[in-house]
């Protein structure tokens, strides 16, 4: 392979996403640039300038440009970070939160509009083609959060989510087969009568394979959803995929007009806490239980949609 296959691969692949005139292919007034700035202000509830400016790769001039746009467009708002005054902290407005959902579903149908374009005896061929390039290219490099994708769940992925959490589970807080039991119950449910309009369930992936999981699911009372079965591996912690599932289900369950959205957990799962905390969630009662072989202390945790956004 020479330098000049690498130049014609990517002028090639360029043409075949519209990378070049990415404001049409999406009927946006966005680049690519700029939308992918969205795209990480919105998968990042908590940032800065000085974040992104690391995580692109951009110049400061250039990303101070890109923000003073959307700033005049109404997307975003910036505030002086509590932990470094000299940080100016950036987050999406309701606005620029509605855009950015925008222009991910407008790209996801315009991968789907070239996906169909590949019979689906090729499918598996291309799938490969594309993870050995990204192994064979990131060789030795730590895994980043833009490498993450989240997903809507394939073939098995339902299955999956029953096993990691089983296994998991039982690895690490010694639960029994009764919390397997459990999540396979939550997931047939959702599998065999669910609203796709109202729930959803999400796959974190990363080089090619699922490292995490959640499920948005209608509630019993009218208006509320819950958030069920967060999950992330072992491995792949540590690259904000928690507060990406999360900020997915926020989104979603605010975007289809649920008023609260609940979870129930257990208060040795302090990660996973921080992360709800972190999302706006109030501890709002817990009690002690013996459930899945231990004795636990149980929570209940909301969130008021209609409150003011992070």
């Amino acid at each position: 392979m020479t330098v000049q296959d690498i130049r014609t691969f990517n002028r090639f692949y360029t043409n075949v996403i519209g990378a070049l005139d990415y404001s049409r292919q999406l009927y946006a007034p966005y680049t690519l640039t700029e939308s992918r700035v969205l795209y990480e202000l919105a998968h990042s509830p908590r940032t800065d300038a000085a974040d992104l400016r690391a995580e692109l790769s951009l110049d400061a001039g250039y990303l101070s440009r890109i923000l003073n746009k959307f700033e005049e467009d109404g997307l975003i708002e910036r505030t002086p970070s509590a932990g470094d005054s000299r940080r100016r902290r950036v987050s999406l407005t309701p606005r620029g939160r509605e855009t950015a959902a925008l222009l991910a579903e407008r790209a996801n149908e315009s991968v789907g509009a070239l996906l169909s374009t590949v019979p689906s005896a090729e499918r598996p061929r291309l799938a490969e083609a594309m993870r050995a390039v990204r192994e064979i290219l990131s060789e030795g490099r730590a895994p980043r959060r833009e490498d993450v994708v989240l997903r809507e769940p394939g073939p098995g992925d339902l299955g999956w989510i029953v096993q990691r959490n089983a296994a998991l589970y039982a690895a690490e807080y010694g639960f029994n087969a009764d919390y397997e039991g459990l999540v396979a119950r939550i997931v047939a449910d959702f599998a065999e009568d669910h609203d796709p309009h109202l729930e959803r369930v999400w796959i974190a992936e990363l080089d090619g394979r699922p490292v995490g999981c959640v499920m948005c699911v209608r509630d019993e009372a009218p208006g509320t959803a819950r958030l069920r079965l967060l999950l992330v591996e072992p491995d792949a912690r540590g690259l904000g995929i928690g507060d990406q599932l999360v900020r997915a289900v926020v989104d979603f369950a605010r975007g289809v007009g649920h008023r609260e959205l609940v979870l129930w957990t257990n208060d040795v799962l302090a990660a996973a806490r921080r992360i709800y905390q972190r999302h706006g969630f109030v501890l709002v009662a817990e009690k002690p239980h013996r459930s899945f072989g231990k004795d636990l202390n149980g929570q209940d945790w909301r969130l008021d949609l209609h409150g003011t956004p992070e």
